[in-house]
């Protein structure tokens, strides 16, 4: 439940209230958190598994975590039914760090013959979204130790 408080909460800022937690059909389940020093680029655990709690609402395009890349496909507020949304996060580093992270959130409108056209995002979404895989990816770490 905390998840969906959380990805409500941060997202509502970008106009995606109201979103809640749908299991991805058809996809298979994701894979653990890989070890921070996993082979390839090697990503932090913690900020990969975050990121896929945060974005678990979203369906998922592609998930790289050997590359430390999540790219979601466009999502859909039924509330909103002419905004969708689509984000791509790259986890940069090994290390559970702010700067090891980037979010980038796209959004397109539904124009007046039905096509998608692109348009900008709220400036804070992208740091919004940020600090709540930061801040998941914290809780993670911390029941890790504690448990």
């Amino acid at each position: 439940m905390q998840r969906v408080s959380t990805c409500a909460a941060v997202l509502a800022v970008a106009g995606l209230a109201g979103c809640s937690h749908v299991p991805l059909v058809g996809h298979a389940k994701a894979a653990p958190p890989p070890p921070a020093t996993a082979g390839g680029i090697g990503v932090n655990g913690y900020l990969w598994r975050a990121t896929l709690d945060t974005l678990a609402f979203m369906p998922l395009a592609s998930a790289d975590p050997f590359g430390g890349t999540v790219i979601t496909d466009w999502y859909v507020n039924p509330e909103k039914p002419d905004e969708r949304f689509k984000c791509t996060v790259y986890i940069l580093d090994s290390r559970l760090r702010a700067d090891g992270l980037k979010v980038t959130v796209f959004k397109q409108t539904r124009g007046a013959g039905g096509d998608w056209v692109d348009s900008p995002t709220a400036a804070q979404t992208e740091t919004d979204i940020e600090n709540a895989i930061l801040t998941r990816a914290r809780q993670l770490r911390l029941s890790n130790v504690q448990g």
